[in-house]
């Protein structure tokens, strides 16, 4: 049976199945056992509390740890609570340092010193060294159980290292070389040991490394960098270029993962979520969304009292019918723009080096689009309503509006990039708020001007 026919059958007979009180129950057990940890993780954590502790209980030992490692940071704090003090030792040790780190983020200062002495003593140090680093820098996302060799070593020594530490370590492509001081010199590729002479020294064919990241450096910074360079693995150092750590590929994916789900949810006018959606308690999603949302909805009633004031001009012929496509066309526009400048600030495509090449062309792209849809809105205007000077007033107005909104577009996320604030919270809602508030205003003056 596939997996996802498995888990419905589990579904429709919970009980029976956490109480293996029936052949079915039984049969399902073996097959669900047979399903991988990270859709058994997944399945656990859509449970109720109290069903996800009895399932999570009757699970083998290894299954149990396994399914343990994929369960999200809230299911794990969940599932330690209700383990004795061996299954958490257990549990805990099977973790890598860097999600250790992530977890041990969540627990009270009461509680991380009860978890933290259940770690290993090698593996302690180091989820302590990681803690002081801010989750959001390269210390942050490092892996700092990367085995790194000695500059003097040869390849035969080196090889025996890696025969020897390889079942408790990562080896990555590309390994790390430091000197007797453990500051990073360079590194060599994995094929290298076995295309070198045995008795060749590291370092009479070293490489040099094409990127080092400071520890304090920002995480998506290296990230892009890494992408730009297109390697595999970074080595992370201390102000001294002393050697920390890596960042490997696996993590680097989950930073672009994470950054860009970020900058989709600022994108939405929603406060990036630390939590999977699932985890996050309802009143705390309700509050997220609803404090922005109210904010918004004061800003766009400004647009209805300037429509007040303009009242008398707009009711002249059908000037009102026409203010939803204006305002419309406008937030579309600065939506298009703002999205392909934060699409090349987030890539590294655009820069201060070409930024000005960029204005130049949105201007003319702007200039462009206002003609194009001015005709359009002309010939749709004339069509409805057969008034010329209407149509040309609209057609006016909806030029003006898109040129507005394509200038906003483009400098306000290039100046909230200035003020160092995330880019993505200029688009989506903020920004069409702006241009419907700023398009209701054009129109209307353009009407009193034009019309009285």
């Amino acid at each position: 049976m596939e997996n996802y026919t498995i888990l419905h059958e589990v579904r429709e007979h919970l009980q029976e199945f956490l109480n293996i009180s029936s052949p079915l129950a039984q049969a399902l057990w073996h097959q669900f056992l047979l399903i991988h940890p990270a859709d058994i993780a997944e399945f656990c954590s859509e449970l109720p509390f109290e069903q996800f502790q009895r399932l999570f209980l009757l699970l083998p030992k290894k299954i149990q740890l396994e399914v343990f490692e994929k369960l999200s940071d809230i299911m794990k704090v969940k599932s330690l609570s209700f383990m004795n003090e061996q299954e958490r030792i257990e549990s805990l040790n099977v973790l890598p340092v860097d999600q250790l780190t992530d977890l041990f983020d969540l627990f009270s200062d009461e509680e991380l010193k009860m978890y933290v002495v259940l770690v290993n003593k090698r593996a302690r140090a180091q989820v302590l060294s990681l803690l002081k680093f801010d989750p959001e820098s390269a210390g942050g996302i490092m892996d700092a159980e990367a085995l790194v060799l000695m500059e003097d070593f040869t390849v035969e020594k080196s090889i025996q290292v890696l025969q020897r530490l390889q079942p408790n370590r990562d080896i990555y492509q590309q390994i790390y070389i430091v000197d007797r001081g453990h500051h990073l010199v360079g590194h060599i590729r994995l094929e290298d040991l076995v295309l070198q002479p045995a008795k060749a020294r590291i370092q009479s064919f070293l490489r040099k490394n094409d990127l080092v990241a400071l520890a304090q450096e920002d995480r998506e910074t290296i990230a892009k960098k890494m992408v730009h360079y297109s390697l595999m693995t970074v080595p992370v150092v201390d102000e001294n270029n002393y050697f920390l750590g890596v960042i490997p590929s696996e993590t680097l994916v989950d930073v672009l993962v994470e950054e860009a789900v970020e900058d989709v949810q600022k994108m939405s006018a929603l406060a990036p979520m630390k939590y999977a959606y699932f985890d996050t308690p309802f009143w705390r999603m309700l509050y997220e969304r609803g404090y922005i949302l109210i904010a918004l909805l004061l800003a766009q009633s400004f647009s209805t009292t300037i429509m007040k004031s303009f009242q008398t001009t707009l009711e002249f012929g059908s000037l009102l019918y026409f203010t939803n496509m204006l305002i419309s066309t406008g937030g579309n526009t600065s939506n298009q723009t703002s999205g392909l400048v934060i699409q090349g600030l987030a890539t590294g495509h655009l820069s201060m080096i070409n930024i000005a090449r960029f204005l130049r062309r949105e201007c003319l792209m702007a200039s462009a689009l206002s003609v194009v849809l001015g005709i359009v809105s002309f010939v749709r205007v004339y069509a409805s309503t057969g008034n010329a000077l209407e149509s040309v007033l609209i057609s006016l107005a909806l030029a003006l509006i898109i040129v507005t909104a394509a200038v906003l577009g483009c400098i306000i996320p290039l100046i909230l990039k200035r003020l160092n604030i995330d880019p993505a919270f200029s688009a989506g809602p903020f920004l069409a708020t702006l241009m419907d508030i700023l398009g209701v205003l054009i129109y209307c003056y353009l009407c009193k001007i034009i019309i009285g």
